[in-house]
């Protein structure tokens, strides 16, 4: 029963608390631009939603300080790092915002599939993953990552023939739809230059992220901490940038409010908590290898709650994702099970009490 729960809480937790974080993270480029196109200022739009995600991780603090009085003290590295992942956390939220101003959502999503090979050569770069050429394990960690890309981009780039047929609302907003070109202003170069800063930065922030938990591992209070340096840092400088529009800051109770609240609560809180709470437990590298499933419940979403039709390419691409999405998380557990094999074999002794893992 303790090894079944072991396994729970290591593998199918972890598998579905991801799957459900990209489910809340694919409205918030739509809900961002529905605000955008209302008037509502983007740095507004990041400000608020570090202050919001701040506020509702500080309600829970106090009682996770009384039981974690056994965690180390917090020292002038740990501070530093915590600022760094401050930093890093707002200028990618404040390239990708504005890339997005500048470009569209499909061309946000394509470029979405550069963290996972980014994440993997940084996190091999700073020994955090085995890379072994002949070992299975790695081999289908490498090939899922690419399989579940080329998946991606398939689902992006590619339409083909039609499948379903698009439901006609007279509710739906051209606006809404997460895979269709809907910006005014096609600067793609600089658009989707910035986006590939945001996307570049991301992997940078796990590696950073997992440093930091390794040393002190109380996700929520070092969640909120980085929340705080995030609205400590964005609240000034987006302020000085957007000084002569001072209006689109006014919270509006439309889509404005929605779009702040779900993004505060969701993407900028839970999820930043479910991340730092999965890298600690799985590492920088599963974390990383489900953004291109987002792809693929973008566009479920689109045809199930949108109306919008289902093109052979989706159908295509969410399998082929599907495909390098299980063979990357198969080589993960392989190199875990093998890892526990291993170190049951050198301590015989203690092998009831090693954790299962597979």
């Amino acid at each position: 029963m303790a090894e079944s729960g072991r396994y729970c809480y290591r593998e199918v937790v972890p598998f579905c608390a991801m799957v459900a974080v990209e489910c809340t993270n694919v409205g918030v480029n739509v809900l961002f631009k529905q605000a955008t196109l209302k008037g509502f200022s983007y740095y507004a739009f990041i400000v608020y939603s570090f202050a919001l995600s701040t506020l509702f991780l500080l309600l829970p603090l106090p009682f996770v300080f009384r039981w974690s009085r056994g965690l180390p003290p917090f020292n002038v590295s740990l501070i530093l790092r915590i600022f760094l992942l401050g930093t890093i956390g707002f200028v990618a939220q404040l390239s990708g915002y504005k890339g997005l101003e500048y470009t569209s959502p499909t061309l946000f999503s394509a470029l979405s599939n550069l963290i996972p090979a980014f994440t993997f050569i940084l996190a091999v770069f700073f020994r955090m993953e085995k890379i072994s050429p002949k070992s299975w394990s790695t081999q289908a960690k490498i090939l899922g990552s690419l399989v579940s890309i080329l998946g991606a981009l398939i689902v992006v780039l590619y339409k083909g023939p039609t499948l379903i047929s698009a439901s006609s609302s007279p509710h739906q907003s051209p606006h809404v739809d997460f895979l269709k070109d809907s910006s005014p202003q096609q600067n793609w170069v600089l658009g989707g230059f910035l986006i590939a800063i945001e996307f570049i930065l991301v992997p940078i922030w796990y590696i950073v992220q997992t440093n930091v938990i390794k040393d002190y591992p109380a996700e929520i209070i070092v969640v909120f901490f980085y929340n705080l340096c995030g609205t400590l840092i964005s609240a000034p400088v987006c302020l000085l940038l957007d000084e002569s529009n001072l209006s689109g800051w006014i919270i509006k109770p439309d889509i404005t409010l929605v779009a702040i609240l779900y993004s505060g609560f969701f993407c900028t809180g839970l999820s930043s908590l479910v991340h730092t709470w999965g890298i600690h437990i799985k590492g920088p590298v599963y974390i990383s290898s489900f953004k291109p499933v987002s792809i693929a419940i973008a566009a479920a979403f689109s045809v199930i709650f949108l109306g919008d039709p289902l093109y052979l390419g989706i159908v295509v691409g969410g399998v082929i994702i599907s495909i390098g999405f299980y063979a990357v998380l198969w080589g993960k557990a392989n190199e875990e099970l093998s890892e526990y094999i291993d170190s049951s074999q050198s301590q015989p002794t203690s092998k009831v009490n090693q954790p299962l893992l597979l």
